[in-house]
């Protein structure tokens, strides 16, 4: 759970000198204070141009707020290529800087656009980097970012932290350059031409888990050597806003 609404509103997301610019907001600078306890949010075709939304299950499109249940208190945006453009194999380099901000929680990713192995995590997810904007929370704070590969049999059981990777630079005052080189054989994530993270599954991604020795079944028995990353994934750019699914975690010393 997160604390923003995605909304396609040029007031959190916008291009200027061929720069992209995701940049939150109050939901309270669009309508008032009292709108987050009394007022209804709903992202269905809220632009007058036909909008759909995307996160339909938990009241996630249409909701109205109440003094313990609030509207979503931020807005900002999420920009995705599912309709537009998808690949399997080949290069992605971003370049960006970082948002500076608490809690602001930036990044880049892909996710499948079929889904042929079935619900997350078993169809993968790939991170390219996500961060946080926090100045004064540890070695958590926006000089770390990190790079990831999301897969699992099922959920719960996804073994990122097998193909997990984080690293520290002046992210939130310098751009810099983020790359994915995804073959048939392996992937590899770069940091200004500085090599990460490389995933190599040897034969496959069942007997890197070590789920070959289990009585599970293997969705990924019919794929190549590097399912569930042999097939196209879309392109997500986003910034999220808090939240308590556990990616800010609380008793962080600041030093």
């Amino acid at each position: 759970w997160e604390f923003q609404a995605y909304l396609n509103n040029r007031s959190v997301s916008y291009t200027r000198d061929s720069t992209l610019f995701i940049k939150p907001q109050l939901m309270s600078d669009w309508k008032d204070e009292g709108f987050l306890t009394s007022g209804e949010l709903n992202l269905w075709g809220m632009n007058g141009r036909g909008d759909v939304c995307t996160g339909n299950s938990y009241w996630g499109c249409d909701r109205v707020g109440n003094p313990t249940n609030l509207v979503n208190p931020i807005m900002s945006a999420r920009l995705r290529s599912l309709s537009d453009f998808a690949f399997k194999y080949g290069r992605i380099e971003v370049r960006a800087q970082t948002p500076r901000g608490d809690w602001l929680w930036p990044a880049i990713w892909l996710l499948p656009r079929n889904w042929p192995y079935g619900g997350w995590p078993a169809s993968g997810e790939i991170d390219i980097f996500e961060s946080r904007g926090n100045d004064n929370y540890g070695t958590l704070g926006n000089t770390m970012a990190g790079s990831t590969l999301h897969w699992g049999p099922y959920w719960p059981l996804n073994f990122y932290d097998m193909t997990h990777k984080e690293y520290t630079g002046d992210f939130a005052d310098n751009f810099h350059v983020w790359r994915l080189d995804w073959t048939s054989t392996d992937m590899k994530f770069y940091v200004d031409d500085v090599l990460q993270l490389t995933v190599d599954p040897v034969t496959n991604f069942w007997e890197y888990s070590g789920m070959d020795t289990s009585d599970s079944d293997n969705p990924w028995a019919a794929g190549e050597k590097m399912a569930p990353f042999d097939q196209k994934f879309y392109i997500i750019m986003n910034v999220a806003v808090g939240g308590t699914n556990g990616f800010f975690p609380d008793g962080i010393d600041p030093n």
